[in-house]
């Protein structure tokens, strides 16, 4: 599970580019993230704030 920490991010949008199943979308400078993603982590690797955080369940 993807943990989005809004009140840390910038909204610039690396997250999105790098996501290799298009989970992350950025709307309006709104991140959301849907059910295709597969916690792989490389959206919390590039975040340069650490907005992002993969949650092992």
């Amino acid at each position: 599970m993807l943990n989005i920490r809004r009140d840390i991010c910038g909204y610039c949008g690396a997250c999105v580019s790098v996501c290799p199943e298009g989970a992350l979308e950025l709307i309006d400078a709104y991140l959301t993230v849907d059910h295709t993603c597969i916690d792989c982590g490389i959206c919390e690797k590039v975040c340069p704030l650490g907005a992002l955080e993969v949650i092992k369940e």
